[in-house]
């Protein structure tokens, strides 16, 4: 194995942020490539900022996109997103996405989201995600899927196993 795969290797399997408590950070540094002409994150950004932090917190409980649709045919979509913005990031600004879900229910997950800079909320989101057939039909979350969401929901980080 050449040097270059085995850091892509190593990087392929981190999870960036850490979990704490019921609530997952993850840290983000804001890009030239972010920011509008003045200098600020331009507004839509802020949810593929959101999308990485949700995904990086799955990824974290041991649940991967594909992993999902590969072995029980189910995907998450975004049903609702409503972002309440409060203040603007700048480029070169660090954030601290903060992550944390509500509620669990049978095909459904609600989610909060907050975009911080230094301790100050700068967005505030929140979600309901849905579970979905690969037919875009609503379906429950398989047993696996769900006990890892749970733990999650109440701090207690435990992988999803495959059932």
């Amino acid at each position: 194995m050449n040097s270059g795969t085995a850091v892509q290797g190593a990087v392929q399997g981190a999870v960036q942020g850490l979990m704490t408590g019921d609530t997952f950070i993850y840290p983000l540094r804001v890009f030239y490539e972010d920011t509008d002409a003045a200098g600020v994150v331009y507004y839509a950004n802020y949810l593929k900022f959101i999308e990485r932090a949700r995904t990086e917190m799955l990824r974290a409980a041991g649940i991967d996109h594909s992993t999902m649709r590969e072995q029980h045919g189910v995907l998450f979509i975004v049903r609702h997103c409503a972002l309440d913005y409060r203040r603007p990031a700048e480029l070169e600004d660090l954030l601290d996405i903060h992550t944390r879900i509500l509620a669990v229910k049978g095909a459904t997950l609600e989610a909060e989201q907050i975009v911080m800079r230094d301790g100050k909320t700068l967005v505030h989101a929140e979600l309901r995600l849905a579970c979905i057939n690969e037919r875009g039909a609503p379906t429950r979350f398989p047993p696996n899927l769900r006990s890892a969401l749970e733990a999650l929901r109440h701090g207690q980080q435990q992988p999803a196993t495959d059932s």
